[in-house]
């Protein structure tokens, strides 16, 4: 559709609120956005360019058509747009990964002995809920924290089922745990350190220090000194909770302050958790954005944020004003079910919260910025060191891997700009491997079929890359430049050597040349962890693909070889019989003396 059938188009729309769904020229929707007058909002796409910013400008020139969707309200059109856009994933929105978690702790009060669990969602069954954390780790933390001060079990058991079943764990005789195994805490005394542990759940540490010296105290009155030393140690250890706050973080349920900070290559979006009147964690999000309006970006993200989260506070702060800020506070509430405020503070106290959210994101920025440049010039080291004409943005490894010239696997790793790529990782079974270990044969059925994609229009397999980069010497890199040629291609490949330690020392072409990378250390960490990336995913595919293979598998006949000395073994040499190749001295680097011994022995007398 031509700019003035669009533009014509655009002339048609109502002056009603709504969804508008921008599309390129294959259909695709490639951008979602609301309206509170949907031709008004629309025809802001089709100003002259120079009024547009750089991303806005991008995106109009891949518009080829667009749909509407009109709606009762502004807010029923917020609601729709964000579940178009975690329907569609539209390029040109800002999106948030949908796979971030915020879980709960769950406690079951009603059972003798309540025990915390992480849960990933709250449930309507009477069980009380702390949360959102951040993550499961950090809930998983913050349960450790609390059992420990407060003498709480972590194990499985189940009581009074497993009461007296075994003899007390470790943490019983660590001084840990108060031991409900034993039979000796009834449920009315666990059920009050409960009550305790939900006190510092919600924030009340306070409170429970001051009943803590009461009753410290009151024991100390009555000569009880042995109870009084025991809460002397519980106050001490809930007080020094109070220096780690950040790890017993609760429900960050009173408020949050977003701030948006645009750097010169990317934005960052930083969250601020504040409860009980204290900061108790950050989050923060990174953005590849120029030029972006913190209006759009904001709104954007505080919809997509809390719908994930579940949760909402009471207050939410924010750095910028952002249009539809009355639909965006009214869609907060409706996940929250209760009022939220949605403000965008000018002074005083609050304002000063936004400028320190803005610090933190400026501060995320410059360090992202700084390791990104280091990552720079390490690609302008390897463009220098091989003679590349192009700057290397995209770098693909390939490894081969089998145990015993069986299950071979073949796999492709991405680099782009210096970072793995993991999204664009391939994983290949081997065809050709069944008529026996032939590590070019299998190098070459990999490349062929990876080239193949791209030359067959696959978006899985574009681009190709700057270069490719081979995990082993002349010969195979040369299958690699045999496979280009064969189709036409001028794209440099190299050959990652290693040394006899087992790290990459050069790189190699097809023609011999060998380029040392061992004496420049930025190059050396690069194509060592490149080549360490790509070794590591080829054994994780083959021991998937092997499964209960790799337990029968030859290192399983060695004496003093378990399941870690053979993971080991695997994740260094590649396959067992780059094992079998090993010199002793090669083998006392990854195990002890008397077990190299034993695997050198067994394939030595095996030959």
């Amino acid at each position: 559709m031509t700019r003035e059938q669009l533009k014509e188009r655009v002339r048609r729309l109502p002056m009603q609120p709504g969804v508008y769904l921008h599309k390129d020229k294959t259909g695709k929707v490639i951008y979602v956005g609301k309206a509170k007058l949907l031709r008004n909002r629309v025809s802001n796409y089709f100003q002259p360019p120079e009024r547009l910013n750089a991303k806005t400008r991008q995106l109009v020139s891949h518009i080829d058509d667009f749909d509407i969707i009109v709606t009762e309200s502004e807010f029923e059109a917020l609601v729709l747009e964000n579940s178009m856009i975690k329907k569609y994933k539209p390029k040109y929105n800002i999106l948030l990964k949908d796979d971030k978690g915020y879980p709960y702790i769950r406690l079951n009060t009603d059972a003798p002995y309540p025990a915390f669990t992480v849960v990933s969602r709250p449930g309507h069954d009477g069980a009380r809920y702390f949360g959102p954390y951040p993550g499961r780790v950090a809930a998983r933390r913050a349960i450790d924290t609390i059992s420990e001060a407060l003498l709480l079990k972590t194990c499985s058991r189940v009581f009074p089922r497993d009461i007296g079943k075994d003899r007390p764990c470790l943490n019983h005789h660590l001084g840990r745990c108060c031991a409900p195994c034993t039979g000796n805490v009834s449920p009315a005394e666990y059920h009050a350190l409960i009550e305790q542990a939900i006190d510092l759940f919600e924030g009340n540490a306070k409170k429970l220090e001051k009943d803590l010296t009461e009753k410290m105290n009151e024991a100390a009155e009555e000569l009880q000194f042995e109870r009084a030393a025991m809460l002397r140690d519980r106050l001490r250890a809930v007080q020094k909770l109070g220096t780690r706050q950040h790890v017993v973080a609760g429900a960050f349920a009173e408020l949050d302050v977003i701030a948006f900070v645009q750097g010169q290559t990317r934005a960052c979006v930083c969250v601020l958790h504040y409860a009980g009147g204290a900061l108790q964690d950050k989050e923060y999000t990174l953005f590849h954005l120029t030029e972006s309006d913190p209006a759009e970006v904001l709104s954007s993200f505080a919809k997509q944020y809390y719908a994930q989260r579940g949760a909402v506070p009471k207050t939410v702060l924010l750095s910028h004003e952002i249009e539809e800020q009355d639909a965006v506070g009214e869609y907060l509430s409706s996940i929250a079910e209760r009022k939220v405020e949605l403000a965008v503070p000018q002074r005083g106290e609050r304002r000063v919260l936004t400028r320190l959210a803005e610090k933190n994101a400026r501060e995320e920025i410059e360090r992202r910025e700084k390791q990104s440049e280091r990552r720079h010039k390490s690609l302008e080291l390897l463009q220098n060191v091989t003679g590349m004409a192009a700057l290397p943005l995209r770098l693909e490894a390939y490894d081969i891997s089998n145990f015993a010239g069986q299950d071979t696997v073949g796999s492709m790793v991405v680099f782009v700009e210096g970072q793995p790529k993991k999204s664009a990782y391939r994983k290949f079974k081997i065809a050709c491997a069944a008529n026996g270990q032939d590590d070019y044969a299998s190098m070459r059925e990999m490349l062929t079929r990876r080239v193949q994609r791209y030359v067959d229009g696959d978006e899985k397999f574009a681009p190709l890359p700057s270069a490719f980069l081979i995990d082993g010497g002349l010969g195979h890199v040369r299958v690699c430049k045999e496979v280009l040629d064969s189709f036409g291609l001028q794209t440099p490949c190299f050959g990652m050597v290693k040394d006899d330690k087992h790290r990459t020392r050069a790189l190699v072409a097809p023609d011999g040349s060998e380029f040392g990378i061992s004496a420049t250390p930025a190059l050396f960490a690069l194509i060592g962890r490149i080549q360490e990336e790509v070794h590591r995913f080829a054994i994780e595919y083959n021991r998937k693909l092997g499964g209960k293979k790799v337990r029968g598998s030859t290192l399983d006949k060695i004496p003093g070889v378990g399941d870690k000395r053979r993971a080991d073994l695997l994740r260094h040499f590649g396959s067992i019989e780059n094992i079998r190749q090993a010199s002793e001295q090669e083998l006392a680097r990854i195990l002890p003396r008397n077990a190299a011994q034993a695997v050198f022995d067994y394939f030595h007398k095996e030959d």
